[in-house]
Formats: structure tokens, sequence, C-alpha cells
């Protein structure tokens, strides 16, 4: 898999177009600064730190002359396929699609400055067999250390916004793994008795991001799990998940995955040495 990793001290970069499917992870270490996302303004200063999915969207930089920043952006795809099914960025993105700055303290800074250093020194070790998964690993370390943060934040400043509801409601119907079988998006209308239209235009608004994607994100971690249990034929996969052929299975695989699934499954086995 040819994952992007990028990190800079370049505070007028986050909104680069080469992020524009990564994820940003920001953090202001001195002065001060503010950015439009979103149509909001945001304002922010030494031990903020910023989680913006769509970079993109960032407009209007501007920074003070003693401004000092840290920042680390990955392939959004990447990042979210680390994480299991039933995860606190799953329901977290519709808050940080509202607000994306977090206040962190002292320590919580101190730790995701480590994580970034990690990640800094180590990204460019792509010669590495199992380089995706040191880097996925410690990518995993890092979104741990923000949500700790972030679910503090929200546990004192609790969502009121009515028309996050429907999304709610989505989230745990994905939680329960129907997503195993079910993947189109008129089923979870039906199952919200909502239209299609609507489930989608409002997710849409409230998190930025498609019903599809939280289908997929609930999705691939059931099958990375079903294809790294060596007991079950491919076949036998495709049916479990309700694909209608095994070329549509192996199409869905290649797209999430990043390879068809004989590809990923003979990437778990560890490279066999040459005999001396």
């Amino acid at each position: 898999m040819n994952t992007d990793f990028k990190y800079s001290t370049d505070f007028y970069g986050m909104n680069a177009s080469e992020l524009s499917h990564c994820c940003m992870h920001l953090l202001c270490t001195a002065g001060e600064g503010s950015f439009v996302f979103n149509e909001h303004c945001y304002h922010i200063a030494r031990n903020d730190l910023v989680v913006i999915p769509t970079p993109c969207k960032v407009k209007n930089i501007a920074a003070h002359a003693n401004m000092q920043v840290e920042w680390f952006a990955a392939d959004y795809k990447f990042l979210q396929n680390q994480l299991p099914s039933n995860n606190y960025s799953i329901g977290g993105s519709i808050s940080l699609n509202q607000n994306p700055v977090i206040r962190l303290t002292d320590e919580q800074a101190q730790h995701l400055l480590d994580d970034f250093h990690r990640l800094r020194d180590r990204m460019n070790d792509n010669h590495l067999q199992f380089y995706d998964k040191l880097m996925g690993s410690m990518c995993l370390t890092m979104m741990y250390d923000i949500f700790e943060a972030h679910a503090q934040r929200d546990a004192t400043a609790p969502h009121t916004d009515r028309t996050a509801y429907i999304v709610k409601q989505l989230m745990a119907l994905l939680a329960t793994g129907v997503s195993r079988t079910e993947r189109d998006v008129s089923y979870y209308a039906e199952r919200l008795n909502v239209s299609p239209k609507y489930l989608s235009s409002t997710v849409k608004r409230v998190t930025g991001h498609s019903v599809t994607s939280y289908i997929d994100r609930h999705t691939v971690p059931i099958l990375k799990d079903f294809l790294d249990d060596e007991r079950l034929s491919l076949t036998q996969i495709a049916d479990l998940m309700n694909f209608t052929s095994l070329s549509y299975f192996s199409r869905y695989c290649t797209k999430h995955l990043g390879q068809s699934p004989s590809d990923y499954r003979r990437s778990l086995q560890p490279r066999r040495l040459p005999q001396l």
C-alpha cells in the first residue's frame, strides 16, 4: 500500500492540496493563530490541537509572528482501517466536524508531540517489510491519545444539536455489526424510518462524510477479521458477508484494503528467508 505520511512545522501548509485525502493533526506549541473551517473562524493558542479530516476545507489561515506548530497528516482511509469498528472516532467525528479544536493539558500535549516525533522519525522507513504495520501501530497510539482528550472535552460540553440525532441512531445501528451483510444506504434509511436522500444529506451535513463511508468504516474491520481466519475460504467469507459474487467481493477488498483478498492474506505471512 502506498500510504502518504507528512510531518511539518508550517502552519500555512495545513490545507495544501496534497493533503486532500488526509486527516490533519496540528498542535500549537507557541503563539497564536486562526483559520476558517466550515464557515466558522477558530482561534488557537499554545496546547490547542486541531483535528480535521478534510483539510482542504480550511481557509483564511493567519498567524502571529511568534506562532509555532507541529503537525502530522496521514491518509484518512489508512487511519480508519487501524481502528476496530466500534470505536470512539466514528461518533467523535460528528463533534470534530462541528468544532475541530481540542484544548490539551501540558501532559497531553507532550504525549502528542512524542507521538508526532516517533512517526516523523520512522515515516521514511518504507523499505521495511512491515512498514504499514509499524506506522499503523504508532498512528493508533496517537489516535487513542487524541480520543482521550476529545472524550474529556465532549464530557464537559455535550452536544445538544438535534440534527445529530439521526446520525447517532445510525452509528448505534452500525455498532451492532449489521454491516457484515447490509451495506446499502436504503437498508439503513428504512430501519431509521427516513428516506435514503434525507439520511444521506443529514449525515453529510452533520459529519462532513457520506453514509457509505461510515458503513465501510464498520465493515472493513469485520472483513479483516474474516481474512485473518485461515479456516475460512474466500468463498465462505463472501457468503458470510452477503456479497453477490466472488468477483464483487474481490473488488471490495481491493478498494478498501489496497490489494486483493488473496494478496492481503499472503501479506500476513512472514516472508521466508533464503536458506544459508
